[in-house]
Formats: C-alpha cells, sequence, structure tokens
C-alpha cells in the first residue's frame, strides 16, 4: 500500500513548513519574490523596442500598426495572483512509492502557495488528469494552502488514465487562458508526457503572463535497472509491452531516446518563450526551488 495514500493536507503542510518552508526562510531571509523574479508585473505604458528588451513583451497590434517595434513596460504589483496549473494525470503516478510525481506536485504547490500567501498574495489552482478536474479561485491565507494542498493529494489517488486516454495540456493552458483575466504568474507543474499540440495555447499564455514551467521526473523514466525481464505499462494508455532490462543495449537505447526527448521538449518550450526547470522525485525540494530562482535570475541579467 502507498504510505503517503492517507497522507492529510494539514499533515502534508507542517511536515513541509518545518522541511521546507523554514529552511528558505533562512536561505532566502523572507524574500520569497525572489525564487521567481520578475513575477508580479502590472502593464503600465508602451515605449519603442531597444536592444536587450524582452521578446515577449513586444506589443504585436502596435508594431504591425505603426510598423515599428514597440514593447509593454510594467511595475511590480505587491499583490500578485498566481495560478497554479498542477497536472495530476495518470502518468504522475510513476516513481518510488514514498514520492511519487503526483506527490511531489502536491509538495510544491503545498510550498509556493505557503510561501506566496504568507507575504499576502492571492493563489489558486487549476487541477488537470485527462481534462479540468478542480479549478480553485485565488484567494490567500492558510486555509487556502489548505484547500490547494488536499485537492492535489484527492486527485492523486483518483488518477483516470486507462486505455486510450492521453493527456492534453493544450486543454490545460486553454482553460487557464480564459481563467487568468488579470495578468499573473502562472506556474505549470507537470511532467509534459501530452499529445502533441500544447506549444500554441502555451505560447498565447506566455504572451500575457509572466509563465515558470516546473517539469517533475523520475530518474527510472530514463535509466531503468537491471531486474530482468518484466512487463512495463504505460500509465495513460495501458499498453504494455515486455523487454529485458538485462539487456545493457536496451538500457542504452532507453537512455538515448529519453535524452533526445527532453532535449526537443526543452527546445519547443524555449520557442514559445518559457524556460523549462526541472524537479526529480530524487531532489530536496529547497535545492530544487532555489535553483530555479538562480536559473531565472541569471536568465535575467
Amino acid at each position: 500500500m502507498d504510505a503517503t495514500a492517507t497522507l492529510s493536507a494539514e499533515r502534508l503542510l507542517r511536515r513541509l513548513e518545518w522541511r521546507v518552508v523554514r529552511r528558505l526562510d533562512g536561505l532566502l531571509q523572507g524574500d520569497y519574490r525572489s525564487l521567481f523574479k520578475g513575477m508580479g508585473l502590472d502593464f503600465t505604458d508602451l515605449r519603442e523596442y531597444e536592444p536587450g528588451d524582452d521578446l515577449r513583451h513586444i506589443e504585436w497590434n502596435v508594431t504591425a500598426r505603426l510598423d515599428t517595434p514597440f514593447v509593454r513596460e510594467y511595475v511590480e504589483d505587491r499583490e500578485i495572483t498566481t495560478w497554479l496549473l498542477l497536472d495530476l494525470s495518470a502518468s504522475m503516478g510513476f516513481g518510488p512509492i514514498d514520492r511519487q510525481k503526483g506527490l511531489v506536485v502536491a509538495e510544491v504547490a503545498t510550498v509556493v502557495s505557503r510561501v506566496l500567501t504568507r507575504g499576502g498574495s492571492r493563489v489558486g489552482a487549476i487541477l488537470f488528469d485527462t481534462g479540468v478536474t478542480t479549478v480553485i479561485p485565488p484567494a490567500s491565507g492558510r486555509n487556502q494552502v489548505l484547500r490547494i494542498a488536499k485537492s492535489a493529494l484527492d486527485q492523486r489517488q483518483h488518477q483516470r488514465g486507462g486505455a486510450g486516454s492521453v493527456t492534453d495540456l493544450a486543454a490545460l493552458f486553454r482553460a487557464a487562458a480564459g481563467l487568468a483575466r488579470r495578468r499573473s504568474l502562472v506556474i505549470i507543474v507537470s511532467d509534459f508526457i501530452s499529445a502533441d499540440g500544447w506549444e500554441r495555447p502555451l505560447s498565447l499564455l506566455a504572451r500575457r503572463h509572466e509563465v515558470v514551467a516546473l517539469q517533475v521526473s523520475d530518474p527510472r523514466e530514463s535509466d531503468l535497472p537491471d531486474v530482468g525481464s518484466i512487463y512495463v505499462e504505460d500509465a495513460e494508455t495501458g499498453e504494455q509491452i515486455f523487454v529485458d532490462t538485462s539487456d545493457p543495449g536496451f538500457r542504452q537505447r532507453l537512455a538515448t531516446a529519453a535524452a533526445e526527448g527532453q532535449e526537443e521538449l526543452e527546445a519547443r518550450t524555449r520557442r514559445v518563450g518559457v524556460d523549462l526547470h526541472g524537479i526529480s522525485t530524487d531532489d530536496d525540494l529547497v535545492r530544487a526551488l532555489v535553483r530555479v530562482s538562480e536559473l531565472r535570475r541569471r536568465r535575467r541579467r
């Protein structure tokens, strides 16, 4: 039995406050905004493009009308709204029994919503499986954190999946675009195992909002241990194949295919103006979040 099956939202939050939030306090000295540098921006004005400006801030309608590139200018809004897009589809059930990818999603959602609501920010969430299952409107406070944590924990126990079902992240991104009316920070937490066609909806989302993409993975997805001949099942479609994990050639082909797929995924997200940050089931969550912060800070220098 999954030891985390009976984990309550309150227990999860208390554990993360002690093991993660307290350590982040020491590292960041309360400056949680630096975790997602550049978030919480409100549109204020337009000006002509200058070399070095963020291409995502180009105002295309004005640029086309005046035949001169213009960019949008923003100022920080201290009470930002954050939307968490939480992929809890069947593939998130992969990983160690005590920390599957779905639990990492719940942990990230709980930590992020806790540190942001402590500063007065409002956080909402959209939970996704084979479609949007739950929408939690933005709010602040500890009860909102518990609401998000409980929904994530509940859903990972009722992942639908099954024969023929394939995650379509395009539907999640379109739903977010419809719900997030005001410019917001949008944090995607997903393994990005999805049907094709999600790039354009993600691009449209990134044009209007500050988007952070966190890819949750497990090392065994690309590096199978040598456990002999076994059946491997696709969690989303139910398809099974028989493989010999003792074959070094098979394990090498799997690792090569996984590396090529990851490289292509990162290229696709870059093309739509979104950086992809990895969080593994083996990761220490504090180190993982600080790593995301450092990478985003370097990119904006």
